[in-house]
């Protein structure tokens, strides 16, 4: 198929969310997987760089080319079936399609309206909805796939990986650091970040949408008495990571806002109370909404009450998104204003280290707001420095609470993947010698080293 050059079309291909400038001399577009394969294939024989690209919602880099040829996916955009799907459709439009037809597709990237399902599987994106329902690879059946030398494969969990591999330990949490320690080809390539493949098409398993959900914004006064309200629910919860029937206090997620995130949150919407935290909480249930529990344990644990927003209805819900959305409004304006890039933490660490990793986040200095999946142990830090000076005391403070995040039995990154800018963070946590044997086994998949040249690994 014919190549696109014309610079003007190929500029808006060049950067993703991570906002990292690349280059390419050209754009493929294919609509068919045997495009595909014939593009990956003439790569593999010239030795040129490939970067498969899709919706560019990636944070770290991964789908941003640096020299060579991008293969763009957006034209795989069927929607195959209930359950099966081309990668290029975006997450979202699917799962409306879904909803209306009754049933759900569980992970919920805060990019689900922007990102590709081909690109969510290949990072194994999660969300919110993951202290319930665990990240993308639990709800993936199979893919078809291009592998690096253009053949067309397909893979569930009883393909056998065809290259060499090597063992290791993730930390037993949230993480998307790395090749995932896989017994078969379909969990291998699921968070691979475009190295070993570019993925075609999905079969999905999706759950009966529930027949309603109850969504609690709750406000607390200190970080004890929000600790011993989450530590209350993992007692009496659980987590459901394969998607097992709740009980009351199952909740499908437990998102956080610090105090410094609501006073950004105050500028917008003034009437909301003073608080150290506020926590959103989304309860499915089947068609009763567990009011009382919930209310015994937000008193138990001094919620402010009269604050306490519940919504069971899309009127309701909606108020709640207003504020939500009222937070990442306000940190995209100061970065405006600023005219310099946030630093975004993406670690998790395990439930007992979590209290320590809290601290840290709260000794930091520099403007910064802190959210995000309390449930799994993994906030997002945004650092907001002010200018040049700051961005690079931001790095360094990224950097130290990196390692901290590590040394607590943690993961650089709970959901973000790695990319080419957190090459250094993953070099943190993963041995020299299982990093060498993941050159090892794409050096088998991908003899002259096209794809996604700079993802994961340093390309030398």
């Amino acid at each position: 198929m014919q190549a696109i050059t014309d610079p003007s079309i190929l500029e808006a291909y060049l950067r993703d969310a991570s906002n990292l400038p690349g280059h390419a001399e050209r754009l493929f577009r294919p609509s068919t997987a045997e495009e595909v394969a014939e593009i990956v294939a003439l790569c593999q024989q010239e030795g040129t760089p490939l970067t498969v690209t899709a919706r560019r919602s990636s944070t770290t880099g991964a789908s941003v080319p640096m020299g060579g040829v991008l293969l763009s996916t957006e034209k795989l955009n069927r929607i195959l079936g209930i359950d099966e799907v081309e990668g290029g459709v975006l997450l979202g439009e699917y799962q409306s399609w879904t909803e209306e037809k009754g049933w759900m597709f569980p992970p919920d990237p805060t990019s689900r309206n922007e990102c590709s399902i081909g690109g969510a599987i290949a990072c194994n994106a999660s969300g919110a909805r993951t202290y319930r329902y665990g990240p993308s690879r639990a709800w993936v059946e199979s893919i078809r796939f291009v592998t690096p030398t253009g053949e067309l494969k397909e893979a569930d969990r009883s393909t056998a990986i065809p290259w060499p591999t090597t063992n290791w330990a993730e930390p037993p949490i949230k993480t998307a650091a790395g090749y995932f320690p896989a017994n078969n080809l379909l969990d291998l390539m699921i968070g691979q970040e475009g190295t070993l493949g570019v993925i075609l098409s999905a079969r999905l398993r999706l759950r009966p949408l529930p027949p309603g959900v109850l969504t609690i914004f709750a406000y607390f006064p200190t970080e004890a008495t929000m600790m011993g309200f989450l530590d209350a629910i993992r007692a009496l919860g659980g987590r459901y990571p394969d998607g097992g029937e709740p009980g009351p206090y199952a909740p499908r997620c437990i998102e956080y806002f610090d105090r410094r995130s609501l006073e950004l949150i105050q500028a917008r919407l003034p009437e909301l109370p003073q608080a150290h935290a506020a926590l959103l909480i989304e309860i499915e249930h089947d068609g009763e909404a567990p009011l009382e529990p919930w209310f015994d344990l937000l008193t138990t644990y001094e919620a402010l009450l009269d604050h306490t927003i519940i919504a069971e209805d899309e009127r309701g819900r909606a108020k709640l998104h207003a504020i939500r959305h009222a937070l990442p409004a306000a940190v995209n304006e100061i970065i405006s204003r600023n005219g310099v890039q946030k630093v975004g933490t993406d670690f998790a660490v395990p439930d007992a280290a979590f209290p320590e990793m809290l601290r840290a986040y709260d000794a930091v200095e520099m403007a910064a707001v802190c959210f995000g999946h309390l449930g799994n142990n993994h906030l997002h830090l945004n650092l907001l420095p002010k200018n040049l000076a700051e961005l690079a005391e931001a790095k360094a403070i990224y950097m130290e609470l990196a390692k901290k995040a590590v040394s607590l039995g943690g993961t650089v990154s709970a959901e973000h993947g790695i990319g080419k800018l957190k090459r250094t963070h993953l070099a943190l946590m993963v041995p020299p010698l299982v990093r060498e044997g993941w050159a090892a086994m794409r050096k088998a998949a991908d003899p002259n080293g096209i794809l996604g040249r700079g993802n994961l690994l340093d390309p030398s």
